[in-house]
């Protein structure tokens, strides 16, 4: 298997079988024993197509009458990858290689579209002549095709936000690539762990989250020894921020309700340390799974994982917690850096599926918080209608509970975006990934 072969194997994982990108990428890689150059390309030609794809299809279709079947448009995403966004190989042989794929596939009869298309597409952009939707007379289809974000997505971001300020999250990206580590409370201080880091070679800098390790040039942190051995986990520093916001402490009861892959659930769990329970559901059994792997990993035993609908009331919880989570179903458009396929996969239909469910979540899992117990809803979206609107119908219909406006939970820097005792996170003025928290209490009797 090639490089490109394992490229255009991710992608149509992703484009045909709805995986996440970085694990279908990580497979197909796994599976083609590439040497560590052709294995870089194969990961710029893939993560160019996916997330740069509906600019791709603008492009291509104006070399095109009608979209060709599956393999060969895939053929061809991959290959005007490389014309439009790599300059590390020569764009004929870019245009070869595409055709012996096409060959490979047994599409013989595709050859001279896919040569011609390709050839026409060099020639567009070396003549300057490639060009977008005007971006004042039809603003939609303008970041449709610029950043491959489906129309839906884009008027509901312009809606919210205006036009400038839902370009600048849809072109938002890392000025550079980081990850970013927390120690295992168990294990080791933040003091400690930082002099860890720096014997491990580590370049490191702290992250504007409590025990917030922001990590650069880092490679495969998962595969890293300290990470088998449970001594770090690797989370992002608004998703830690949103387990954050329950003040985890020891001894209390904490039900996590949609938990998986889990790191919510052990940030908590760590800060309780061996006392109190948190209670991990996922509608999923295999997801639960990784709820268990990783609880196992970290040494947690305070951890209760279980399949559960959240959108169930489960009677014998109804007020017992001291604090509920609930880190719904969303649309993820928070974190579209580092989930690009996310950004093109939006329908009208599921945008406007998604409040009613999470409101429904939200009703079902208050029911287990305890008097003057909190209530913490997070997503990783920053749509209005699956934030502030879901809280606020929440509040209308349960005046049972109260928005919680304290801020001793948040970094100073973050206090002043507090509202209400919610928080809207934005990646391209927060420089972290975007989320959205709000904490409620219920009343005293």
């Amino acid at each position: 298997m090639t490089a490109r072969d394992a490229a255009l194997r991710a992608l149509q994982d992703v484009v045909r079988g709805d995986a996440y990108a970085s694990q279908a990428l990580n497979r197909r890689l796994a599976e083609a024993k590439l040497k560590p150059e052709d294995s870089r390309l194969a990961a710029g030609l893939f993560y160019s197509a996916v997330e740069n794809r509906l600019y791709i299809e603008h492009m291509l279709g104006k070399f095109m009458d009608q979209r060709p079947e599956p393999v060969v448009n895939d053929i061809l995403h991959i290959a005007a990858a490389q014309i439009l966004f790599m300059d590390r190989v020569p764009d004929h042989a870019a245009v070869d290689e595409a055709v012996k794929q096409v060959r490979a596939a047994r599409r013989e009869g595709f050859t001279g579209l896919v040569n011609g298309v390709l050839r026409n597409l060099i020639r567009a952009r070396e003549a300057g002549t490639l060009s977008l939707p005007d971006r004042e007379t039809d603003p939609v289809a303008f970041l449709r095709a610029r950043y491959s974000i489906s129309a839906p997505a884009v008027r509901r971001l312009i809606d919210a936000y205006g036009m400038e300020d839902a370009e600048a999250i849809a072109a938002w990206t890392p000025a550079r690539r980081v990850e970013t580590v927390r120690p295992n409370r168990l294990r080791m201080d933040a003091d400690a762990f930082g002099q860890w880091l720096t014997a491990q070679g580590f370049a490191w800098k702290p992250g504007i989250v409590p025990d917030a390790f922001v990590v650069s040039d880092g490679g495969n942190l998962s595969a890293h020894e300290g990470y088998r051995k449970g001594l770090f986990s690797i989370q992002g520093q608004s998703a830690m921020l949103a387990a954050q916001a329950v003040q985890a402490r020891p001894g209390m009861q904490i039900l996590d309700a949609c938990a998986a892959p889990g790191g919510k659930t052990c940030l908590m769990a760590e800060r309780m340390g061996t006392s109190g329970r948190v209670h991990a559901w996922d509608v999923h059994e295999h997801r639960v799974a990784l709820i268990r792997a990783a609880m196992l990993r970290l040494g947690l035993e305070n951890v209760r994982p279980a399949q559960r609908d959240a959108s169930k009331a489960v009677d014998s919880m109804v007020l017992s917690m001291d604090a509920v989570l609930v880190d719904a179903p969303c649309s993820g458009l928070g974190v579209i850096a580092e989930k690009p396929d996310i950004k093109y996969r939006q329908t009208e239909e599921g945008l406007s599926a998604l409040p009613p469910l999470q409101l429904e979540i939200l009703s079902a899992c208050a029911a287990a918080v305890k008097v003057g117990g909190l209530l913490v809803y997070a997503t990783c979206t920053i749509l209005p209608s699956e934030n502030q609107e879901v809280v606020r119908a929440f509040l209308e219909k349960h005046p049972n509970f109260e928005p919680d406006t304290g801020d001793d939970w948040l970094p100073e820097a973050l206090k002043p975006r507090l509202v209400d005792g919610m928080l809207q996170i934005l990646p391209h003025r927060d420089d972290m990934d975007g989320f959205f928290i709000a904490r409620m209490r219920r009343k005293g009797i």
